[in-house]
């Protein structure tokens, strides 16, 4: 400001230099410029000098108005002073007179006085004269205030002058009267009815009428006693209503009227300073009023927990949270009031209750759930079983776990409710509603998640009457848990609810649920291989063991098991296209699927046995197998699987020839049954490498199978191997 003020070139102030100014804008501006400048200088000029034109004619006119005032003035200045010494003169007569006057009525004054006393003192006798009867009619009309302040107004008087005979009846029949009254009121005052505003105005009266305050007060607790009992009472009836109603019948009446009776004890009994009564009556009284209050609490906060419970899973948690709000609310306002006893303690214990039930509602609906999905699961196979038609596994995997997933979710943002800012309680502010927090997570979602693998886990028994189709749904759903749904989960209530899960020494790390869930995913895929592996091992094991290897035919096709043990095999493998990836394989040879594998070639691989280039003599002997298993790597038979199609179809595999094996080690073969044995291994080799991940562990189970044959069978001699590819092409 002060720069603009010194400014050489600011017409506006004081140090302005015209030529300088003029100067400068002969430098920077055009001719039009200049000229505009020079019309808008002579425009201001002249707005100027007409403004100050109009202000010297304003002024004058001011100035000529105040000379004609100050004028005025002085004429009525002369007036008034005239006027207030004609006054002055008046009020002197006046003092005058009224001196006279007062000298002339002193008698009179006093003579007034002594009747006014006298009257005074007739009306007083006649009150009480009729006080007695006034008193009776006022008891029979219920007024009892107006009875007792009567007989206050009297009491010092009859207690001065009641021995005198005059006074002596009518404090006599006052006394009677008195008495009858207390009795009346104490009626009223223990009787159940009352409210606890008509309680107090007893009690009041009582007092007045001195009755001893320490027996009054514990008759007015008991009173109130059962006054809240029969709210009570009327609460447990309403079933009917709806949470936000229960709520505001107890406010009104319960807590309302345990607030009056608080309110007009602590009037009575602990505000003002009783001299009749013992000097620890204070305390006594104040203990007494906190057992009394506590009690009644603990029964209306009982009370409101059985109505949240049976509430539970039934309605709007938000109806029910705001209900509980209203209610924490008022016992916020009611903790001014007694002091002694932490109110919102109990509201906030009832809302992590509420929480604790929810959670345990909302538990019982996630197992029925999943139990329901699981049904729809199970259901679904046997309906596409029974119509033969080929069921959609991705679809039930998807369903199964998406619709899993989505319910928690859903259960997680209805629990969100209680951490809503428009309440007035705060659990994560509260220790032990902080652990309520973290309860959701544990033992909501975390519970959840070992439910799941709980259930998943009951279907691994052998024995169980599941359909194998089943156990692939359900390790694979456990899979899709272990990658993507466990994460989201976790990550999901840990945002949620704001909990630092990853410091914490008390929570359940992902990690943890993640390893659970992929060891029920392994031993569900277990468990399907091996029923998968007895259900074609039984076939095979009834296709040896009903046959007659010592009568048989000479083979001319292989037998119709081992190509139902194919096309089980091969739906095996159409169904596992879809869930898994195929995995990796040794390098096979390429006329794998054309090659005899017991021919007599001397390029067979150094662990074949070669049965057709022994003679009878060697064939009777094992010595020549039991040497080539010294050197040949043992075969883990029910080992754990890969989650890759080659090698769950390889684990299928390896139980199914094991069958076999074990089965043909317990008959006894003619020739043409042994035959028979090479044509169904020869066919069995030509389609079973392309399951395996090691075609190798094929050749050698089935170099097996053959060995056992040849060693229980009576006249040992193969079939060419010509024949033999010739029938397994044939068939």
């Amino acid at each position: 400001m002060g720069e603009r003020a010194s400014d050489p070139l600011n017409m506006d102030g004081p140090s302005f230099d015209a030529d300088l100014y003029l100067e400068k804008l002969l430098k920077e501006r055009s001719l039009k410029q200049i000229m505009d400048t020079e019309a808008n200088i002579v425009k201001d000029t002249q707005t100027l000098h007409s403004d100050m034109q109009t202000l010297v004619y304003e002024n004058y006119n001011k100035f000529i108005s105040a000379t004609d005032t100050i004028r005025k003035m002085k004429t009525d200045f002369k007036r008034m002073e005239t006027e207030m010494n004609l006054l002055a003169s008046n009020m002197n007569s006046i003092t005058v007179f009224s001196e006279q006057i007062t000298g002339t009525l002193q008698d009179t004054r006093q003579q007034l006085s002594k009747l006014s006393e006298k009257h005074s003192l007739l009306k007083r006798l006649q009150f009480l004269s009729t006080l007695p009867a006034k008193m009776k009619t006022l008891i029979e009309e219920e007024n009892y205030a107006q009875a007792v302040q009567d007989y206050a107004h009297a009491q010092k008087v009859l207690e001065q002058y009641g021995s005198q005979p005059s006074f002596q009846g009518i404090q006599e029949d006052c006394l009677e009267i008195v008495a009858e009254m207390k009795e009346r009121l104490k009626k009223d005052f223990q009787a159940a009815g009352q409210s606890a505003q008509s309680l107090t105005r007893t009690g009041e009266l009582l007092l007045q009428l001195g009755e001893k305050p320490s027996d009054l007060a514990k008759e007015m607790l008991q009173s109130a006693n059962q006054r809240l009992h029969e709210q009570i009472v009327m609460l447990q009836d309403q079933t009917d209503r709806d949470m936000i109603e229960f709520v505001d019948l107890g406010l009104d009446g319960f807590l309302k009227d345990l607030n009056l009776v608080v309110s007009s004890y602590k009037d009575m009994f602990l505000s003002r300073l009783i001299e009749q009564e013992r000097d620890d009556f204070i305390e006594i009284a104040t203990e007494d009023l906190n057992q009394f209050v506590q009690k009644n609490m603990d029964k209306y906060m009982a009370l409101v927990q059985d109505r949240v419970e049976a509430e539970m899973g039934r309605g709007d948690s938000q109806v029910m949270l705001r209900a509980l709000d209203r209610l924490h609310r008022r016992l916020l306002a009611m903790g001014n009031l007694c002091r002694s006893i932490d109110m919102t303690k109990t509201g906030i214990e009832i809302v992590i209750n509420a929480a604790h039930q929810l959670c345990k509602s909302h538990f019982r609906t996630l197992k029925e759930h999943f139990g329901d999905r699981m049904s729809s699961v199970r259901l679904a196979l046997v309906t596409t079983r029974s119509d033969s038609a080929t069921p959609s596994f991705s679809e039930l995997i998807s369903n199964l776990f998406f619709s899993t997933v989505e319910k928690v979710k859903g259960v997680l943002q209805d629990l969100l409710v209680f951490l809503q800012p428009e309440w007035s309680f705060n659990l994560k502010s509260n220790y032990k509603g902080s652990l309520c927090v973290d309860g959701i997570r544990e033992n909501l979602l975390v519970a959840f998640i070992h439910h799941i693998i709980e259930v998943m886990m009951s279907f691994c028994s052998v024995n169980s009457s599941s359909p194998p189709n089943l156990l692939l749904v359900l390790s694979k759903t456990c899979l899709e848990m272990d990658q993507v749904g466990i994460h989201s989960l976790m990550s999901l209530v840990d945002d949620l609810y704001e909990i630092e899960s990853e410091n914490s020494a008390t929570l359940t790390h992902e990690s943890e649920l993640c390893a659970e869930m992929r060891d029920a995913a392994q031993a569900l895929l277990d468990t399907y291989v091996r029923m998968q592996g007895l259900n074609i091992s039984q076939m095979l094991r009834k296709s040896v063991e009903t046959r007659d290897w010592l009568n048989c035919l000479e083979p001319r096709s292989v037998r119709a098991v081992m190509k139902r043990v194919v096309e089980e095999l091969n739906s095996i493998e159409e169904i596992l296209s879809g869930l898994y990836d195929s995995g990796t394989r040794t390098a096979a040879s390429s006329d794998s699927s054309r090659k005899t594998h017991f021919s007599m070639s001397a390029t067979k691989q150094p662990f074949r046995s070669n049965w057709s280039t022994y003679t009878p003599s060697q064939l009777e002997s094992s010595f020549a197998s039991n040497i080539h298993r010294l050197f040949t790597e043992r075969i883990e038979i029910f080992s754990s699987v890969e989650f890759s199609k080659v090698s769950i179809v390889t684990g299928i595999i390896k139980i199914s020839l094991k069958t076999l094996l074990e089965c043909v080690r317990l008959r006894t073969f003619s020739k043409f049954g042994l035959q028979q044995i090479q044509v169904d291994a020869h066919y069995l080799q030509m389609n079973l490498w392309k399951f395996v991940s090691d075609e190798n562990l094929v050749h050698f189970l089935l170099d097996e199978i053959l060995g056992s044959a040849v060693h229980r069978c009576l006249e040992p001699i193969l079939m060419e191997p010509n024949a033999v590819e010739i029938i397994c092409e044939r068939s």
